[in-house]
């Protein structure tokens, strides 16, 4: 049997547990009120920072509002800022060149100069030409009669694409082609189209399609050349299937304008 001491110790022992685990259980509530707390303050603390960025963005407005700033805006008023440079750049270009016609009939030396610059404009593509070639066009797929798209077709395999106008150059520079011209403007080193979009962008100036390529050359080796290119052949493909718009035809007279865009030098040597 235990004895009164045995029995005192063994209470005061369990007293003691007791009283431990009711701190330890105080201490944990108070541990999870705090934590509770500091998480609530947090959030309030994370939701005001994205309000006041969400305000800051919108400039206090509606972000869904009809009238905001669309993409299709900004591309127009940035045409239209292009459209005015481009303005004035023609007028300085004319003024320069008078500037420069004056000063050569004055002096010998600079009307030399300004004469082997002529002869080489037209390699330079500066100069309009004609000539027998090929008029190559490429459209977007059209909606059929219930004004639905071919079936099975993703929105990618329905329009023109950056590739396959790039094809069409180059199964056309390898045709031997002496000058091309896409759209409205002569094809040079300084230029190249970029997919932007659904529309194309070339010497700073957006289109939408059709997209049309003049080429100068030999009628014959234009058309096998195209026939022969891997990017066209796979358009010509996707014409078939989904609709797409593909045509190349030859004629005796076309032609192809002169470059007028800014002529930026990065590698020169002398001519003899």
């Amino acid at each position: 049997m235990p004895t009164l001491v045995q029995y005192t110790l063994a209470q005061e022992i369990h007293t003691g547990e007791h009283r431990t685990s009711a701190m330890t259980d105080r201490r944990r509530a108070r541990l999870t009120d705090r934590v509770w707390q500091i998480m609530v303050v947090v959030v309030c603390v994370v939701v005001g920072i994205l309000l006041a960025t969400t305000r800051q963005l919108s400039s206090g407005d509606e972000i869904r509002r009809s009238d905001t700033t669309r993409i299709s805006d900004l591309v127009r008023s940035a045409q239209s800022s292009t459209d005015d440079a481009d303005t004035a750049r023609a007028d300085l270009t004319r003024r320069l060149e008078e500037l420069q016609s004056a000063a050569g009939a004055q002096d010998a030396e600079v009307g030399d100069a300004l004469a082997k610059s002529e002869a080489l404009s037209g390699a330079a593509g500066l100069n309009p030409e004609s000539g027998a070639g090929v008029v190559v066009t490429l459209t977007d797929a059209p909606r059929g009669a219930d004004g639905r798209y071919a079936s099975g077709a993703a929105p990618n395999d329905l329009v023109v694409h950056q590739q396959d106008v790039q094809s069409v150059l180059n199964a056309l520079w390898t045709g031997g082609a002496s000058a091309i011209a896409m759209q409205d403007q002569r094809i040079v080193s300084e230029i190249a189209p970029r997919c932007i979009g659904n529309t194309l962008l070339l010497g700073g100036r957006t289109y939408s399609p059709p997209y049309v390529v003049t080429a100068l050359g030999d009628p014959a080796r234009l058309t096998a050349a195209l026939e022969n290119n891997r990017g066209v052949r796979v358009f010509q493909q996707y014409a078939l299937r989904y609709g797409l718009g593909y045509d190349a035809t030859a004629a005796d007279d076309l032609t192809v304008p002169g470059y007028t865009g800014v002529v930026r030098t990065r590698y020169a040597q002398p001519v003899r």
